[in-house]
């Protein structure tokens, strides 16, 4: 070729380069602030953090009561009408429950807001004072929000409690709270009567109706001491006595939040109603166009800051919810009866909110259908899958256009509607979310998935990624309301003069960051610190690296590192999130010990996929215990970790060297992982270690 055209065509090359580079989008700017030196990055929107976008709204209370009077007429809670709760028995004899549920009834902000008054007053005539806390305990649905809000109006400080939580945790909350009214469904009321010789302040219980759940409210009347009553009756009381509203100030504790204690027992994280505001004022600048005409379904847990932040979101903007739970989400999910339709296909939601379990067996499912189906199916969905990963990646811009209509209509149309078919952003929170997840979601949905990040300590305000970064593995630009700083931390060898980007532990702070942790004074100063200019801030323990447009990516976390025999250092989580990838694995601890030089691994097998590869390779055995047993299940499995561990380009000292396979799913009421489905590595390690000592031996 000749060389001036060599020569025009990289000056051209280098030129695209460049004109690339600066014209990268920045979503976050450098910014000067206080406390410990570090590399500080702000939202590239706003100059100093937000702390209400509303006139005359700095409390929760403020909010809900605004909307309900723009939105008077707009539906706000959507309920799914019980038609009929089955039994069914398999033939193991094992017994489920199937419910068929009917449409979705609503009911508008306007009467909403009556609730929510009528609750407040019913409080007070129950004999509840504004310096007693309530807690609720109960699954995700529309009473526990009028609940919330109900208390807020006098002004009642609400501890959140998941409704799978332990005996030990829900003793420690209560207890520790001293609260004095509990709210709870059902199931949850059997649990307190359990517990009840153990809880020193509980006087008053109001239990949530549940059509076609037996009632233990005789056995708790003649069993405790309590004063027991219907919500609907708290609200009937109200109704006929009204009492004036007692509104809290910005300042007020607004929530006492459990963490879903992924180590020891729960710590409670003060959250004022500014804190919370301000999150969710940050997230309503990043969402697009979030208004009256959108539908969110809601279903994880209210407990949880991502859920409670989430909802107060769609009530500030007008939205519908509607409510559901992990067990009805799809057609397929466990309590759903046959030929019924789950929550997701009835209410054809088009804002959702996922943890990254949840969203990488959505992805296991589909990849599980796929692969039953084969033959022409499996090649056009691979085909498909492939064209879109390309055009998303640049290097193929024929599947966009009518291309991407074609595969929209043979292909990609039966996945969106696993989830109603109308999603067009789904937002992913409660843990780092991989990368090969994140992008399968996002072609198969045909709508983007933003990763948040946060904490409960920081009322989940943190990043945010937004809508038109396409890019995976990070968490976005910090959130209006926060700034994110990285510090040095030299024993991890992680520091902010690193290149090409800086690394080091994450803070946060902002009028987001919570004051400290309830009856935990010497813990709050340990991770809280406010600095000369009275910014406060929270110590994450995660360790992060920012990307030059100023997007955040978790790289680490401290006490995830162990340092094994020979002086390498292995971070738990880092490769676990590299082995899930394995289509064996439904979850999964590593183990470090510092006098081994190598890893184990527990992995709870991930059952259908195991069922198929026995039945293809002729494997007899009498139960998945027993295939989980079999040598060649363990070597098979094995295999599957080692070339997950060669993908995400693991140390070989980072690849488990032995591993366990667990037959039984952890969940939370096992109390192996949290209510967010994070592994909780201490009660694990306590229930296996003679498994883990043999894997050593």
């Amino acid at each position: 070729m000749n060389p001036y055209v060599v020569g025009l065509l990289v000056a051209l090359l280098a030129s695209i380069i460049l004109l690339k580079s600066n014209n990268v989008k920045k979503r976050g700017l450098p910014v000067n602030v206080g406390g410990e030196p570090g590399y500080a990055v702000r939202n590239y929107r706003f100059t100093s953090p937000v702390e209400s976008l509303w006139e005359g709204v700095s409390t929760l209370a403020e909010l809900f009561e605004q909307s309900c009077k723009r939105f008077e007429y707009r539906p706000l809670f959507g309920t799914r009408k019980l038609i009929a709760r089955e039994t069914e028995v398999r033939q193991d004899g094992r017994s489920f429950e199937k419910l068929h549920l009917g449409n979705y009834e609503w009911v508008n902000y306007g009467d909403a807001f009556k609730a929510v008054c009528s609750f407040a007053s019913g409080l007070v005539q129950v004999g509840h004072k504004n310096n007693e806390r309530v807690a609720i305990f109960s699954d995700t649905r529309a009473e526990w929000f009028i609940a919330l809000q109900g208390c807020f109006r006098q002004n009642v400080t609400v501890v959140t409690i998941y409704a799978s939580l332990g005996e030990e945790a829900l003793c420690h909350s209560l207890n520790e709270t001293e609260v004095s009214t509990v709210i709870c469904g059902h199931k949850e009321l059997k649990k307190l009567i359990l517990v009840s010789k153990q809880l020193n302040t509980v006087k008053r219980v109001i239990y949530i109706d549940e059509e076609g759940v037996p009632s233990d409210v005789s056995l708790a009347q003649k069993n405790t001491g309590w004063m027991i009553t219907s919500f609907v009756e708290v609200e009937r009381l109200g109704r006929d006595k009204p009492v004036d509203a007692d509104l809290p100030r910005s300042a007020d504790i607004a929530v006492i939040m459990y963490t879903s204690g992924s180590t020891g027992l729960p710590k409670g994280v003060m959250m004022t109603h500014g804190n919370v505001l301000a999150t969710v004022s940050a997230v309503m600048t990043i969402v697009p166009s979030i208004g009256t005409k959108d539908i969110y379904l809601a279903y994880l847990p209210l407990a949880h800051i991502l859920e409670l932040a989430a909802e107060n979101v769609m009530v500030a903007a007008g939205t519908a919810i509607g409510y559901g739970s992990p067990l009805t989400l799809t057609d397929t999910s466990n309590k759903i009866k046959k030929g019924t339709k789950g929550d997701s296909s009835v209410l054809r939601p088009t804002l959702m909110t996922a943890v990254p379990a949840i969203l990488d067996r959505v992805r296991d499912g589909v990849w599980k259908k796929i692969d039953a189906r084969g033959g022409l199916s499996k090649k056009l969905f691979n085909a498909a899958y492939g064209r879109r990963l390309a055009a998303i990646n640049g290097s193929w811009f024929g599947a966009w256009g009518l291309e991407k209509v074609l595969w929209e209509f043979l292909v990609f149309r039966k996945i969106r509607a696993v989830l109603g078919g109308h999603v067009r952003l789904l937002l992913s929170g409660g843990a780092p979310l991989s990368g090969d997840t994140q992008r399968f979601i996002n072609i198969c949905l045909g709508a983007p998935i933003v990763q948040g990040y946060g904490l409960t300590e920081t009322c989940g305000g943190g990043s945010f990624s937004e809508h038109d970064d396409i890019s995976v593995g990070r968490v976005g630009a910090p959130l209006p309301c926060s700034y994110v700083k990285l510090i040095d931390w030299l024993e991890g060898g992680y520091l902010v003069t690193d290149l090409p980007m800086p690394r080091g532990e994450i803070v946060i702070g902002g009028p987001n960051i919570t004051p400290g942790y309830f009856k935990m004074e010497e813990k709050t100063k340990e991770v809280y610190k406010v600095d000369e200019r009275g910014m406060r801030w929270f110590y994450t323990g995660d360790i992060g690296r920012f990307h030059p447009d100023g997007c955040l990516e978790i790289i680490d976390r401290k006490k995830d590192i162990v340092k094994l025999q020979h002086g390498e250092y292995v971070s738990l989580g880092k490769v676990e999130s590299a082995l899930v990838a394995s289509p064996y694995v439904d979850s999964i601890m590593l183990h470090a010990d510092p006098y081994h030089s190598f890893c184990v691994a527990l992995v709870v097998a991930a059952r259908h996929a195991l069922e198929d590869w026995a039945s293809n390779q002729g494997i007899v055995y009498s139960d998945f215990s027993d295939l989980c047993q079999k040598e060649e299940t363990v070597k098979e499995v094995h295999g599957s970790l080692f070339k997950a561990a060669k993908q995400a380009r693991l140390d070989r000292f980072e690849i488990p060297a032995k591993i366990k396979l667990i037959p039984e799913p952890w969940t939370p009421e096992s109390g192996l992982v949290t209510a967010a489905l994070k592994i909780k590595r201490e009660a694990i390690k306590k229930a296996y270690a003679d498994d883990l000592a043999k894997l050593y031996a």
